[in-house]
């Protein structure tokens, strides 16, 4: 095939762009990345060579090879792991075939500190190399094929590349950096060593370089490096004993294997026993990656088994709720030929699946317990991930209940949990009160809590979308019923002091309003289910309220910004018996004025729950009108 230049997908230019102006200060994380790479073609090759052993090619010592030349001003990774087609090299490194990474460049601001977090989230792989290198020219052939279907891939990062097909004996790949002005320091063997050391020691195959040659003796001629030898460990840093790992051994892991750039929140490690045995090296990051709500984005946990590489993140391995965890899980019980749809009919990996989010869950709540500053940063993240756990994990519902965080009418911060709640709950109390709504400050200002407010009644202030799917499949906790503010009729009779004064007191108000009831079900007519007086309002004239088995108003709105064609929910409207307007309107006999006043008072209640009116301009005239006439 003759040379071809191909421009690179839009997204691939604002990347290169960031990379060679400089946006890290750290920019030897490019050795990391290329090794991580090589590692991973390594690996897939080892499990397609499974079922296929000519693919080794007569070679199954796997290993990544690094060397510099001060003289050419490179610097050359090259591995004899799975390699490139043709087809391969243009969708891998000409596109970025990712979900969410138009919404991510969206997001990148020209702040450099802030734009290197969503960098890190996003993972730039290959494309670091243009963090030190003016030019990049890739070398590789996929196992399998034949020395004539090398290709050949270079680019000096301005936006376009050229490709062709060139004779490769070796499979694999080899990049060749050559190096701008600014980077020769990492034209020295120590240093390409220290960042190998510091970044890609638990690389499970070896590493290589050409060993220094010894220092010449006097008068003699300095001789040529020739020997190679390994300058990582070497072996898988999951199996190794606890004792002798450091957190920096477990955060450069971590970066490895889940391609970021900072160091993770908090991890565990540990070998599970029983029917099967596995070991798991699991972490949470500190932030949450920018496809994380992406339906199509892989995450998660890789599968070995007996320390070979088998399988990228899938469901089978973790629940989508618990997608957040990075990390690896690694059998000695699963054959090394397992397909995906062995996978799924396999007693040994269900088990392993089951086991594997308990431990993790029991690590959170140790996490909740012994390091609330820690958890309050997960839960920042990834607390609205465990929310989906209520609704998919029914074994796990009631650990997972227990690690839900909330805001309140005591607590603006998500910090307080259902047991927090049931602590402090007033005598007498038998719910847990909450409310649902579009954002935090719509459900604290929203008129349904004032006589919460006036008992002292904690509230929970529930304002992300998930929360309405949540109350609908979790409906107690430790024996304490959920129960929505917004929804069917309120008794708090049993709660407080000087209940048969109250309960008098609103009575005679509720007789004293009948008229006004009566006037608001002949001018709103099927707008409203019903209209009935209610001790709930203190402060306010009126609130929508949905019945009981309804769908809430929130949930409606939200069904209907996603598309969906939901039916209308017909509300209930609740007055406040005791308030002037309501007073006023008892008294009035115009029935203008009357259908006016009804629209007004049912106007407000939606605007209290967050939504607009179906006539705001008509809204904005009636109230105009009621204000020039007192």
């Amino acid at each position: 095939m003759s040379k071809e230049t191909m421009n690179f997908q839009t997204e691939v230019k604002q990347l290169l762009d960031l990379m060679i102006h400089s946006l890290y200060s750290n920019k030897e994380i490019f050795l990391r990345e290329l090794i991580s790479n090589a590692s991973d073609a390594a690996d897939k090759l080892r499990f397609e060579a499974t079922t296929d052993d000519a693919l080794f090619e007569g070679d199954s010592d796997l290993h990544v090879f690094a060397s510099w030349d001060k003289e050419a001003r490179t610097i050359t990774i090259s591995d004899n792991g799975i390699g490139m087609n043709h087809e391969e090299v243009v969708s891998n490194i000409g596109t970025i075939a990712r979900s969410g990474t138009k919404e991510f460049f969206g997001k990148l601001s020209g702040d450099k500190e802030n734009d290197a977090h969503l960098i890190g989230q996003f993972g730039v792989g290959f494309y670091s190399s243009f963090l030190v290198a003016d030019k990049v020219t890739l070398t590789t052939r996929r196992a399998g094929t034949t020395a004539e279907h090398g290709v050949q891939w270079i680019s000096e990062g301005d936006g376009k590349f050229t490709i062709e097909t060139v004779t490769k004996t070796k499979r694999g790949t080899e990049i060749v950096l050559h190096l701008r002005e600014d980077a020769d320091e990492y034209l020295n063997d120590w240093k390409l060593r220290s960042i190998i050391n510091k970044y890609a020691d638990h690389i499970p195959f070896p590493i290589r370089m050409l060993k220094p040659a010894a220092p010449a003796e006097e008068g003699k001629e300095q001789e040529v490096a020739v020997e190679i030898e390994t300058v990582n460990q070497a072996s898988a840093l999951w199996a190794r004993s606890k004792s002798e790992l450091t957190d920096e051994d477990y955060n450069g892991f971590y970066k490895h294997v889940a391609h970021d750039f900072e160091d993770p929140l908090t991890h565990v490690h540990q070998r599970l026993e029983g029917k099967y045995e596995y070991t798991i090296l699991f972490y949470i990051p500190k932030r949450a990656p920018f496809d994380l709500w992406q339906a199509e984005a892989k995450h998660g946990v890789k599968l070995y088994v007996r320390r070979v590489f088998i399988m990228e993140a899938t469901e089978d391995l973790m629940p989508r709720y618990l997608r957040f965890v990075r990390g690896v899980m690694d059998s000695s019980d699963l054959p090394l030929n397992v397909s995906r749809e062995i996978l799924q009919q396999s007693p040994a990996m269900d088990a392993m699946k089951k086991g594997a989010s308990k431990r993790v869950l029991s690590w959170l709540k140790d996490l909740a317990s012994n390091e609330a500053d820690k958890y309050a940063e997960f839960w920042s993240e990834f607390g609205s991930c465990l929310k989906e756990g209520v609704i998919e994990d029914e074994k796990n519902k009631d650990i997972i209940s227990s690690l839900l965080r909330f805001s309140s009418t005591e607590q603006d911060e998500q910090s307080v949990s259902f047991t927090d709640y049931v602590a402090r709950m007033k005598e007498g109390q038998d719910s847990i009160y909450y409310i649902t709504s579009e954002s935090l400050a719509s459900a604290k200002s929203s008129p349904h809590l004032e006589i919460f407010r006036k008992k002292g009644i904690e509230v929970l202030l529930l304002s992300d979308r998930i929360d309405e799917w949540l109350t609908s499949h979790l409906t107690e906790f430790d024996g304490k019923s959920l129960q929505s503010i917004v929804k069917g009729e309120l008794d708090l009779s049993a709660i407080g002091e000087n209940v048969e004064a109250e309960q008098k007191e609103h009575e005679e108000a509720a007789k004293s309003a009948e008229p006004a009831v009566k006037k608001l079900k002949e001018a709103l007519g099927d707008r409203v289910k019903d209209v009935r007086t209610t001790d709930r309002l203190i402060e306010s004239p009126a609130c929508l309220i949905s019945d009981a088995f309804d769908m809430s108003g929130n949930m409606e709105r939200i069904l209907k910004q996603a598309g969906q064609d939901v039916p209308s929910v017909k509300p209930i409207l609740e007055i406040n018996p005791d308030h002037e307007l309501v007073k006023r309107l008892s008294k009035m006999r115009s029935k203008d004025k009357i259908a006016d006043f009804a629209d007004i008072l049912f106007d407000q209640a939606v605007l209290a729950e967050g939504a607009l009116p179906e006539d705001p301009a008509g809204f904005v005239r009636k109230v105009n009108a009621l204000l020039i006439t007192q």
